[in-house]
């Protein structure tokens, strides 16, 4: 990797210790590659599309900081700024991330349509946008993406369709178990491209090898949390709620420890996000 490549993705976290996108980067390979065997192109193309577009948006917000001008946040802010001609790296996902993961719905065998498809659509949106919301501290997205994976790994496999879920869950699983010592030690993180890649294939996996009921309540749920995020804070809630402290804690470096040259935060970097 070249110096400029390097630099390009180093970043400062929420504590001011120096990490590296390149985790993110490697998720999205790994990931896809994964995604990509027997034959299931059509899945690796999607993933691949999905992590291209967070790893744009992870690339040239900090560039929209450097030039003086405000980074929008939230769904609720790129949609607003597209309402006035201003297209945002955060709207292209949120108009992207749909498109890829209504094509994973269609492309999932055997082929079928309706209005099921569209609800497996939203859910792998929105476990990608979910696990983006939660990778705002070393390791947490991670911690609600492996057990996730993990668990729709495990089973019998009854046809194609169960089959191709269980592959999408170990092509998250493995790449996550691999990046989940640095992203605890701070030495990388994720990014939107790792997460909105990790987030879009468990919900993939999600989409063929649970029943509809189980699909549409685990929608509601993402949806929930997701609408929630516009007025809540997640850190703030779980730093109240003493299991999630601690779960969240669990095997991240104390936070006072966490900067070792001691340098703050970039200017115009968000309290609310590890970058």
């Amino acid at each position: 990797m070249s110096r400029s490549l390097r630099e390009e993705l180093r970043r400062r976290n929420f504590a001011g210790r120096q990490v590296s996108l390149a985790e993110g980067v490697l998720v999205v390979v790994g990931t896809t590659a994964l995604a990509a065997r027997g034959g299931r192109t059509a899945d690796a193309a999607v993933l691949a599309g999905i992590g291209a577009l967070g790893l744009l948006d992870d690339l040239i917000e900090p560039h929209v900081r450097q030039a003086g001008r405000p980074a929008t946040k939230g769904l609720r802010g790129h949609l607003g700024a597209l309402r006035t001609g201003r297209l945002t790296t955060g709207a292209a996902k949120a108009l992207g991330i749909p498109l890829g993961a209504w094509a994973g719905a269609l492309a999932a065998p055997p082929p079928r349509g309706g209005a099921m498809v569209m609800a497996d659509a939203a859910l792998i949106a929105g476990c990608a946008n979910l696990a983006n919301l939660l990778d705002l501290r070393p390791g947490r997205a991670l911690k609600a993406v492996l057990p996730a994976a993990i668990l729709l790994a495990l089973g019998t496999e009854e046809g194609p369709r169960d089959r191709s879920g269980r592959d999408l869950a170990l092509a998250a699983a493995v790449p996550g178990l691999l990046a989940l010592p640095a992203d605890l030690r701070e030495r990388g993180m994720l990014g939107d491209a790792g997460a909105n890649v990790l987030g879009a294939a468990v919900g993939g996996a999600a989409t063929r090898r649970l029943p509809a009921p189980a699909r549409l309540c685990l929608l509601g749920v993402v949806v929930a949390l997701t609408l929630a995020s516009e007025r809540l804070s997640f850190s703030a809630v779980i730093e109240r709620t003493g299991g999630l402290r601690a779960l969240d804690r669990l095997g991240r470096m104390p936070v006072s420890a966490a900067a070792t040259d001691g340098t703050p935060p970039e200017p115009g970097t968000d309290p609310e996000s590890q970058a």
